[in-house]
């Protein structure tokens, strides 16, 4: 018989982005041992489902419609998750788009939708988060989702590269504020590689028509990875639930690479 894994029994955590792929693995995750959990995502119906699927197996979970470029609405959703679980310990910053375009032939208006989700998303998230979880009793983990495109250049990619960089060194920043205030908060970011997500069906703009599948990151993997084979969605919640636990408790300012190999 397996023993349960309540290593986050008690703890509170909202998860951005929790609708599909990564963001939603980890809000099975993190509630899978033990946490109420509090998903969020611009997508009401898919994140709906992942809070009932949450549910339905003995989990706690409460979904709410939110765009994390909008200050207020994060303003709004930190309440309710404080209104109905109590508070707040965990926060994966999960929500982002990859617009994979030559940077001399991007618009300004992709540069900056991709920034705001990436970026502003993960600043704001932080911004009103930290103040409550630093007075939790078991304080708090705050976990960025980077990329491996946030260590090193990618070509067609140099926009995401330069919000999943800022990701990184807006990390341990934070991480070190935090420290320096005294407060009981470790902050840590992590890189995926790739992962088999539905991101890389709306990767490329130019072929985002119904049903195209723009890349195959199985394909991709074979080539690039030296595993061979690309990572699931359940390989980075299981490193999100490592940082979110007390098992790294002395880590902070630190990046959780989980890519195969692919950066090395």
């Amino acid at each position: 018989m397996s023993t349960p894994d309540n290593r986050l029994q008690g703890r509170i955590a909202l998860v951005s982005g929790g609708a599909s792929g990564i963001g939603a693995a980890c809000a099975k995750r993190l509630a899978a041992a033990g946490a109420a959990v509090f998903l969020t995502d611009v997508d009401s119906l898919q994140g709906e489902q992942v809070a009932a699927e949450i549910n339905a197996s003995g989990g706690l979970a409460k979904f709410s419609q939110h765009d994390v470029t909008d200050e207020a609405q994060w303003e709004r959703v930190v309440a309710e998750c404080q209104s109905h679980f109590g508070g707040l310990n965990i926060l994966v910053n999960n929500a982002g788009i990859a617009i994979m375009c030559d940077v001399f032939e991007m618009s300004l208006e992709d540069w900056q939708r991709q920034q705001a989700i990436n970026l502003d998303g993960v600043f704001l998230g932080v911004k009103h988060c930290v103040p409550v979880m630093k007075d939790m009793a078991d304080g708090g983990s705050v976990i960025n989702i980077s990329s491996v495109a946030g260590l090193q250049g990618a070509p067609g990619l140099s926009a995401y590269n330069a919000t999943k960089g800022g990701v990184r060194l807006f990390t341990k920043g934070v991480a070190l504020e935090c420290g320096r205030n005294g407060w009981p908060v470790r902050v840590n970011s992590v890189h995926p590689g790739i992962i088999a997500t539905p991101i890389w069906d709306k990767i490329d703009p130019t072929l985002a028509t119904e049903g195209a599948n723009n890349f195959d990151p199985d394909e991709m993997s074979e080539t690039a990875v030296p595993t061979g084979v690309s990572g699931q969605a359940i390989d980075i919640a299981n490193g999100v639930l490592f940082l979110a636990s007390d098992e790294s408790s002395y880590m902070t300012g630190s990046e959780l690479v989980i890519d195969g190999g692919l950066s090395c």
